[in-house]
């Protein structure tokens, strides 16, 4: 379907009509007319040069063509001021709405026109007055076409800045959304560790107080129970107190959980489950060097936390018998530059255990963790002195904290 005319264009070429009639009219011509070609046919060149003005923006090579064959009769016919200015508009819409070709070829073809315009009739008549010639062709096809290309040059880098402003704006709402969701994950990830261990105790204990009819062992279940109710909700204190506006100095956060809380995790392990040889015993071998230097702060929150999620998952699912924890230091001929931290516990096979909210993404949060520092996590049954044994096995770079 053909596009309609612009309404400035139908402007231009009424206009254009009316000011060149009015000049007709008036006998307001520039130059006599050559060959004896009458001056009514300048009135045609004048309508046709106007309806060619119609197609500035949406066809402006054949207007400009158009064009062109008109203000050809006119200077025949005498000429109107009215129609050259029409036709240098129409030079300059061909450089501005042209394609890229076009806006490249036709200022050089102006110029190449010009310059055949001076030559020839100062070699045919050899007069000074013959340059004048030139300079009016310059004016009127030299002038526009370059002003054309200015215009749309300045116009093509204003839209290319405005794409490079949207570009940014762009990368910037990406790169938000992107923290965004990092920062949230990075909280799950905290809540699950800090309230799944307890609330794996409190879900096994009163599975047992349920299931026992002896009024003692009834009453130390429920004992756990609260005392890992009371844990939990001080951990999901210490988190709020984290999300909190720092400004808010009296609910200032406790300090990140390190390794030499380590002996109280595993003592609470051992609360949270019978003993042996019907529960498991937990222990703890550090086989870092004494007087080594401090770990990073965050090597250190991701092996308490892996620690921690590994003895969750060793109560809910590994069988009676001993549970080790053992750090290791590159000096104690483990991976170079880095921390490992390994946990190791009776394969428990398929054991039910109580399903509570959050399961299954303990591993998911453990390997997020290892990922973030570079390092490793092995997670699997592995064959053990008497038996398979259920190993975590993480190494976290040091980098330069070290």
């Amino acid at each position: 379907m053909p596009q309609r005319p612009h309404r400035d264009d139908v402007l231009i070429g009424l206009a254009g009509v009316f000011g060149g009639v009015l000049l007709w009219t008036l006998g307001l011509h520039n130059n006599p007319p050559f060959f004896g070609t009458p001056q009514w046919l300048g009135l045609v060149a004048l309508a046709v040069i106007s309806g060619a003005e119609l197609l500035r923006r949406t066809a402006p090579v054949a207007g400009l063509g158009i064009g062109t064959a008109a203000v050809a009769a006119d200077l025949c016919s005498g000429g109107l001021a009215a129609t050259l200015l029409m036709y240098t508009d129409l030079i300059y819409a061909c450089v501005m709405y042209g394609t890229p070709a076009t806006a490249r070829r036709l200022p050089r073809l102006c110029v190449l026109v010009t310059a055949v315009a001076t030559a020839v009739p100062l070699a045919v008549v050899r007069e000074p007055w013959t340059l004048l010639i030139g300079m009016l062709v310059a004016v009127f096809t030299i002038s526009p076409a370059w002003t054309g290309v200015l215009v749309r040059n300045h116009r093509e880098e204003a839209a290319a800045a405005r794409l490079e402003a949207e570009r940014t704006a762009l990368l910037a709402e990406l790169d938000r959304r992107e923290a965004v969701t990092a920062e949230r994950a990075r909280m799950a990830r905290e809540l699950h560790d800090m309230v799944a261990n307890h609330l794996s105790a409190i879900a096994i204990h009163s599975t047992a107080a349920q299931t026992l009819k002896d009024p003692a062992a009834t009453e130390e279940a429920l004992g756990v129970i609260r005392d890992n109710s009371v844990r939990g909700l001080a951990e999901m204190r210490r988190l709020i107190g984290l999300l909190r506006d720092a400004r808010e100095e009296d609910h200032a956060p406790s300090a990140a959980p390190t390794l030499g809380a380590l002996d109280s995790l595993l003592e609470q392990a051992r609360t949270s489950s019978p003993p042996p040889p019907g529960g498991q015993d937990f222990v703890l071998y550090d086989e870092r060097p004494a007087g080594s230097a401090p770990l990073p702060a965050p090597v250190e929150l991701a092996a308490y936390r892996i620690v921690q999620e590994s003895l969750t998952n060793a109560l809910k699912h590994a069988g009676p018998g001993r549970v080790d924890v053992t750090l290791a230091h590159p000096a104690c001929g483990t991976d170079g530059g880095a921390l490992e931290v390994r946990v190791t516990s009776p394969y428990g096979g398929d054991r039910p255990a109580p399903r509570v909210p959050g399961s299954g993404t303990g591993l998911i949060g453990m390997r997020e963790r290892v990922t973030l520092l570079g390092g490793t996590l092995d997670a699997g049954p592995v064959p053990g002195p008497s038996g398979t044994v259920w190993r975590v096995r993480a190494a976290l770079p040091l980098g330069d904290g070290a």
